[in-house]
């Protein structure tokens, strides 16, 4: 009997992964593209981090490079709020810097964090998780370990004019990213429970850095 609703049940959660998850980045959002020369498009529009490049629709669809816009703006139904996305010079792939899109989550003066998406797929834990354990998680609501898709990020700091990227180590940010206030920052993060390589954590972590470096 048992065995019958495990089969049951991975049948059911097999049809349901045919309706895909829509990340941000598949979708048309309400929003703004600013180009460099000044002109502005308003519309729906659609963003490519890893083509670097963005369409936005109106009566017909354009096209524009990250090397041709300033910054765009969505208003992202998914996740909620307004997102905005500067095209910024940095090395992503090679030794030579072009504009590519990051985007904004808290600006300061000592310090900015900027981060880019993407989209992977978890497959953590395939042979040590038992049926219970695949049909009960919590943050997909699918089971572990089939190659579903996740959205994750690349984290970097804006600082004296310089693009970094953080590795998503607790040292790296401590000891080099915010090494003036290391024991306050450290004091606020256990206090909080605030982890070091997560995107609302770490956009808390960065404001509270900007805030006590404006009060000291």
């Amino acid at each position: 009997m048992k065995k019958s609703i495990y089969s049951l049940l991975f049948v059911l959660v097999i049809s349901s992964a045919g309706f895909a998850q829509e990340f941000p980045s598949q979708v048309w959002h309400d929003g703004q593209v600013f180009l460099n020369t000044g002109e502005s498009y308003e519309g729906k529009v659609k963003y490519d981090l890893e083509a670097n490049i963005v369409q936005v629709q109106s009566n017909t669809i354009e096209t524009f490079s990250s090397a041709s816009i300033s910054h765009f703006e969505i208003y992202d139904e998914i996740y909620g709020g307004i997102r905005v996305f500067y095209s910024l010079p940095y090395a992503l792939n090679s030794d030579y810097k072009t504009p590519i899109f990051f985007e904004l989550l808290t600006e300061g003066e000592e310090i900015t964090l900027l981060c880019r998406e993407f989209i992977t797929v978890d497959n953590r834990n395939f042979n040590t998780m038992g049926m219970r354990g695949m049909y009960m998680n919590p943050m997909w609501g699918m089971p572990m370990g089939m190659g579903f898709n996740r959205l994750d990020f690349d984290f970097y700091f804006l600082q004296d004019q310089k693009i970094y990227r953080y590795s998503q180590k607790k040292r790296e940010l401590l000891n080099e990213f915010m090494d003036d206030k290391s024991s306050e920052m450290k004091l606020y993060m256990r206090k909080n429970k605030l982890s070091h390589d997560k995107r609302g954590d770490l956009l808390r972590i960065t404001a509270h850095y900007n805030q006590i470096k404006r009060n000291s």
